[in-house]
């Protein structure tokens, strides 16, 4: 496959800025693979497609606040630090992305907060834009967690949500069961789940489990090559329990459906599943890129939101829904004015 089969016109206007009022009450498309028929519903029509003891697999990664906004030693520039991970909990050791870069070397001290409360040292270059910096703090590590995300801003995608962040969006860039702090930005999929979905699903029998997949920047990089082939994932961390292993692998072996609750999961699933067709529990990373063809082994089923052109996230959709059924349900979504992106509707693929 080329990048260039991932090409498509989408209006501006259909870039969502912000969640719908209730999250279950977006817009779902459901897509049935092996007919190609297409179906316009709500999301909390959802449960309509599945029956007692199929499984959902959720992403239970939390977001932290991780856009700063410090000013540079001397001369006072406003520098924006987007922190990706932290290396070494003793040193305060931070992967960061810096704009604008060509102003940041190595040695530079960087303020944050109204009373340069934090101040950070560039220690290294790693990437044009990207640096290592050692945080300079007296405190425990709670203390410096805690004033350093205090000052941090919800991560919404400046490449297509061009409106300023607002208060709601630190609850509304998060699902309702996020437990694991290091995501830089939400599993959009599992935003659409309510509390009261939830309970729906309990009431029904389906049975859910989690698992946990730090979603990076890596999702939304620009891809540089025509040749997929050739591209190169960002390494993402991950981590499926003994626990979520068995269940999973039990319900396999009962032939339930198994439904990966947005494109994260299922890159998990693919990523620990053996020749067996078993999954293994795992703590590690991940860098699998999925592209049109490639065989599933685990999930059967997928939730996942509209993406933007050219995106991984939608190569992995158009894997598994097939590439020209999937193509032609963007051509439909567009003309019935679905909305796109992370704040945007949901597509079901069965």
């Amino acid at each position: 496959m080329k990048l260039s089969q991932f090409k498509f016109t989408l209006p501006d206007e259909l870039i969502a800025q912000y969640p719908v009022k209730h999250r279950d009450e977006s817009r779902l498309m459901v897509l049935h693979r092996k007919s190609g028929k297409i179906e316009h519903r709500v999301f909390k029509d959802l449960l309509d497609y599945f029956e007692e003891d199929d499984l959902f697999i959720f992403n239970d990664t939390k977001v932290f606040p991780a856009r700063l906004y410090g000013n540079k030693e001397k001369t006072g520039a406003q520098i924006e630090v987007f922190l990706l991970r932290e290396l070494n909990h003793e040193m305060r050791l931070w992967d960061v992305l810096v704009e604008p870069a060509r102003k940041i070397r190595i040695g530079n001290k960087l303020y944050f907060g109204e009373d340069d409360s934090i101040v950070a040292e560039v220690i290294d270059n790693t990437t044009s834009r990207g640096r290592t910096l050692r945080f300079l703090f007296d405190g425990t590590h709670d203390e410096f967690k805690k004033g350093l995300f205090a000052l941090g801003e919800t991560p919404l995608p400046k490449n297509y949500i061009t409106r300023p962040v607002e208060p709601e969006d630190a609850e509304r860039f998060q699902t309702i069961f996020a437990k694991n702090e290091g995501a830089v930005s939400a599993p959009a999929a599992g935003m659409h789940f309510s509390r009261e979905l939830m309970k729906r699903m309990e009431i029904k029998g389906i049975d859910t489990t989690f698992l946990t997949s730090h979603m990076s920047l890596g999702n939304f990089r620009e891809i540089d090559v025509e040749d997929l082939t050739k591209h190169k994932m960002d390494s993402e961390q991950m981590l499926v329990t003994e626990e979520t292993a068995l269940k999973v692998n039990r319900i396999h072996d009962e032939n339930r459906n198994i439904c990966a609750v947005g494109v994260t999961v299922m890159r998990a699933l693919e990523t620990v599943v053996g020749t067996d067709g078993k999954i293994k529990p795992y703590d590690g990373w991940t860098n699998k890129f999925i592209f049109p063809p490639y065989e599933f082994t685990v999930a059967n089923s997928l939730i996942t939101n509209f993406h933007l052109p050219y995106s991984t996230l939608l190569m992995l959709s158009a894997a598994f829904g097939d590439y020209d059924q999937v193509m032609k349900a963007y051509e439909i979504a567009i003309a019935e004015k679905y909305r796109f992106g992370v704040y945007g509707d949901a597509m079901l693929i069965i």
